[in-house]
């Protein structure tokens, strides 16, 4: 069984260090995504795997759609056949915008990454950013799946939380379209595909000079992390973008797929990293922590 963030205390002495070392040579903490919430530590989306992830210093990702009463809830799947450990077999056929928050707020979120979660339920969007006013360190992904612009600018209005949201897309036009908006907010496009497909969607990118853009995520998928190339795209792909990017002032950050070796992310940092997206936060920490500390001893 995975330990929770309140029981870890390898992730709490992780983050202490790391930000002494971060402070020490004057620069800003690392930035990590936990995906869908917490990574696989905790269940997804929920309130407290977001409450989790800012206690340690980690940015947490929402999945955001629109239930069938208009609003706006923190869910990732299409369906439920998934999650949901309590969802009779009618309701796993359904998805967010077919039921009401009423509906949906019966659903057990939780059990599904374990006993010791049971009860967890989808939260509101607004519950999560009502939890983020007057704190400006704690920062939020907003991936869109299925949402109204109009209605979560409103929102993250209300809350006065502009600067602490990132919004987060594949679609580089919706990244536009946001900051129409809401000029001051972070953006994210991520990015996957082979390395063909996103040699293109770069020339596509450069012809705007990357307006916009305040962190561009690739994803990579890892092989033998002892073979001459253990990464797609490829190693120099990799390090000629995040180059760019650097030279751009764009954050490079990367999602390891699925992939929870310390190694592979300690070989991402020398090829220009400078984000994480990771379902593994605490190995992700180790990683950036053990880097810089063999920076620093050169």
């Amino acid at each position: 069984m995975r330990c929770s963030w309140q029981c870890n205390l390898k992730a709490v002495v992780a983050i202490f260090v790391l930000t002494q070392v971060s402070r020490a040579a004057e620069e800003a903490p690392f930035h990590i995504q936990a995906h869908r919430g917490a990574g696989l530590a905790m269940p997804e989306n929920t309130l407290e795997s977001s409450e989790g992830a800012w206690a340690h210093g980690i940015t947490p990702e929402a999945d955001l759609r629109v239930t069938k009463d208009s609003q706006i809830v923190c869910f990732h799947d299409n369906d439920f056949k998934r999650v949901p450990k309590n969802a009779d077999k009618a309701t796993k056929k359904l998805g967010v915008e077919q039921v009401t928050l009423a509906e949906l707020k019966k659903l057990d979120v939780g059990s599904f990454r374990g006993d010791q979660y049971a009860g967890e339920r989808i939260p509101t969007l607004e519950s999560v950013l009502a939890q983020m006013h007057g704190k400006p360190e704690r920062l939020l992904y907003l991936d869109i799946k299925n949402v109204n612009l109009d209605r979560l600018a409103e929102l993250v209005h209300q809350y006065g939380v502009e600067r602490q949201c990132i919004f987060t897309s594949t679609h580089y036009k919706l990244l536009q379209d946001w900051k129409s908006r809401i000029a001051e907010s972070p953006t994210l496009l991520w990015n996957g595909g082979t390395q063909e497909e996103l040699t293109k969607k770069m020339d596509e990118l450069r012809k705007s000079d990357f307006r916009g853009i305040t962190y561009l995520q690739i994803h990579v998928h890892i092989g033998d992390l002892a073979s001459d190339e253990p990464f797609e795209p490829k190693s120099d792909f990799l390090k000629s973008l995040g180059a760019e990017l650097k030279s751009r002032g764009i954050v490079f950050q990367v999602l390891p797929w699925e992939c929870s070796d310390q190694r592979a992310y300690e070989q991402l940092l020398a090829l220009g990293a400078a984000s994480f997206a990771t379902d593994y936060p605490e190995v992700t920490l180790a990683a950036v922590q053990h880097f810089r500390e063999k920076q620093g001893g050169k």
